[in-house]
């Protein structure tokens, strides 16, 4: 493996595991995730020669590889076992109580919104990438992004909040 290619897949491995986070919901099992993704990666590596971004390849496997896991041993995650996607934001830019009501909204989802939402809003991948990391059509991206989108501002809007009462 070159240098180059190294340090490509180095610079590609937060977003790999805050991608593996939404797909298994268990940090542990994101990490065995990741880690099987990368194995795979670099005995493929010179697949992707020229590709200067390697998250839309390097999401495309670990989606695959949870397919196939999930496939072969049929059992749920525990709702309990769950981590927050890591924040790509400093906690300044947005107040804190605000930035825990998204979290934990964010973890109420469905698992396809939540990938959709991942890739889309915090990867910034363009809908064509996502469609083929999730080998869906570009429509279906488009609709989960919008419903999840909804889904997403419904929680939010109707989460019950602490009545505050003035004290003088």
């Amino acid at each position: 493996m070159t240098d180059d290619a190294h340090i490509r897949l180095q610079a590609a491995i937060p977003a790999l595991r805050r991608y593996a986070r939404v797909l298994t919901r268990d940090p542990s099992q994101a990490d065995d995730l990741v880690q099987d993704c990368l194995e795979r990666a670099l005995t493929r590596l010179h697949q992707v020669r020229g590709q200067s971004d390697l998250r839309a390849w390097l999401f495309t496997i670990a989606h695959r590889l949870n397919v196939n896991h999930w496939r072969r041993f049929r059992r749920v995650v525990s709702w309990g076992e769950t981590t927050p996607p890591e924040p790509l934001q400093e906690a300044g830019q947005i107040p804190h109580l605000e930035w825990q009501e998204v979290v934990h909204a964010f973890g109420r989802l469905s698992d396809d919104h939540r990938q959709i939402m991942m890739l889309v809003g915090v990867e910034g991948l363009q809908y064509g990438v996502v469609a083929e990391i999730l080998d869906l059509p570009i429509g279906t991206v488009m609709s989960r992004l919008s419903r999840a989108r909804a889904a997403l501002h419904s929680l939010v809007e109707h989460e019950e909040r602490p009545t505050l009462r003035r004290v003088k």
